[in-house]
């Protein structure tokens, strides 16, 4: 069971406001996309999360595409889901995970089969595209009969995700396991039933009825493009910069491109941004809102490099820490577009990918490449390279080959890197 902790509430909502305004006087910013979640933020009550949007309208604006609430059905209430849709809410992640009453208790949850199903139909009722959370691979699971509910509920999306058993998790001490045959019937099992009831599999996990229905939110991290990060946990992604210039990271700016669908994606991604306190001590680091280790980075290298910044979790980041910052190498990009590209239907354009790295991707991996197309995990299409079924099994294994085919050259190179490094 969750506590409340409204000190805490209110001190969130206070660094927030302050990070907020910082990466706002820092990046000249165009939101597409906004999303909330990571900390089921449905649990914030009306006002706190009127508060929340408030500061992220107020200095980074609002997307202008999608903009996705994650909900815990069981805080769903009909008044609720209007109240979310009228703040600017249109697109609701639901955390159902399944619609048969004794997985959901094998698996810890509060809330029952008839609650998802009522939060469903009161999200839609309200004008919200809704996109449903299904685990699979529990042992006892009725898989096609959570499938086709879901379905019966007319979700427009459904992201499927295999129960992962982390250490040091109730699960991992209970001694809980996943067997691989169940993982992947789970896997082969969801992708026949819901692609023979009309949905398209976009992503290795993700399902959309329509083109339009794909979580444009996060085809930007699948596809290389900016974005900022808000909130304890909360991950950016950040084009190089410096002081006497702000990089626009919307629509036409002059930041490097990014492999998007559309245009560049300057999502703040709040995935980290609930309020449950964690279990860190507070430190005594300075409380100020700067970002400076954000800014220390700004500019590196000739031209400067792209960088990435997590910040710290619930705490530490309340006590004003700054996060670990961490410089992409030209390789860094290369295998980033690898791992989250090859998750895509479509694959990654290796051109492109080349034209954003600097890393000639044809001449430098071409023997990873045609080994994996030999091997049947990868196939070409066009410019684009793509993983097929099997390859999408086996993910890992593919992107493994890309890493070590980079550990092997830096030997051979004794450890002389290009610019930047790490």
């Amino acid at each position: 069971m969750l506590e409340r902790r409204g000190d805490l509430v209110a001190r969130y909502l206070t660094r927030l406001d302050e990070e907020a305004r910082t990466l706002g006087a820092l990046y000249d910013v165009q939101l597409d996309t906004v999303y909330l979640g990571g900390g089921t933020p449905s649990f914030l009550r009306d006002a706190e999360l009127d508060a929340l949007v408030g500061s992220v309208r107020r200095h980074l604006g609002w997307g202008r595409l999608e903009n996705t609430l994650e909900v815990n059905p069981g805080t769903v209430t009909p008044a609720r889901a209007e109240h979310w849709r009228a703040l600017g809410f249109d697109r609701a992640s639901v955390g159902v995970q399944s619609l048969d009453d004794a997985t959901l208790r094998f698996l810890g949850r509060q809330h029952s089969a008839q609650v998802a199903r009522d939060a469903v139909t009161q999200l839609r009722d309200a004008g919200f595209r809704v996109s449903g959370d299904l685990i699979t691979a529990v042992t006892g699971q009725p898989l096609a009969s959570d499938v086709a509910g879901l379905v019966a509920l007319g979700v427009e999306h459904v992201s499927a995700y295999t129960l992962t058993i982390e250490p040091g998790t109730p699960f991992a001490r209970q001694g809980v396991t996943v067997r691989e045959e169940d993982e992947q019937e789970g896997f082969e099992l969801t992708e026949a039933l819901l692609t023979g009831a009309g949905f398209e599999r976009y992503e290795i996990s993700n399902y959309a009825r329509s083109p339009s229905a794909q979580s444009r939110h996060n085809r930007a991290y699948w596809t290389g493009e900016y974005f900022l990060g808000l909130g304890p946990g909360g991950a950016g992604y950040y084009p190089p910069t410096n002081r006497d210039a702000s990089p626009n990271l919307g629509r036409g700016g002059a930041a490097p491109d990014d492999q998007p669908p559309t245009n560049r994606d300057a999502s703040p991604n709040l995935e980290r941004g609930g309020a449950v306190p964690d279990d860190q001590p507070p430190t005594n680091r300075d409380a100020s809102p700067n970002l400076e280790a954000l800014e220390a980075v700004s500019g590196v290298g000739a031209g400067g490099l792209p960088f990435r910044r997590t910040n710290p979790h619930l705490h530490e980041w309340l006590a004003g820490g700054a996060g670990e910052v961490e410089v992409l190498r030209p390789e860094d990009v290369v295998t980033d577009a690898v791992f989250m590209a090859l998750r895509l239907q479509e694959g990654m354009h290796v051109d492109l990918v080349s034209r954003r790295s600097g890393v000639d991707v044809r001449a430098r991996y071409g023997a990873v490449l045609e080994e994996q197309v030999r091997l049947g995990l990868l196939e070409w299409a066009g410019e684009r390279v793509r993983a097929t079924p099997q390859g999408w099994w086996v993910l890992n294994r593919v992107v493994t080959a890309f890493l070590e085919a980079d550990e092997v050259r830096g030997s051979d190179e004794d450890g002389v890197g290009e610019v930047g490094g790490r």
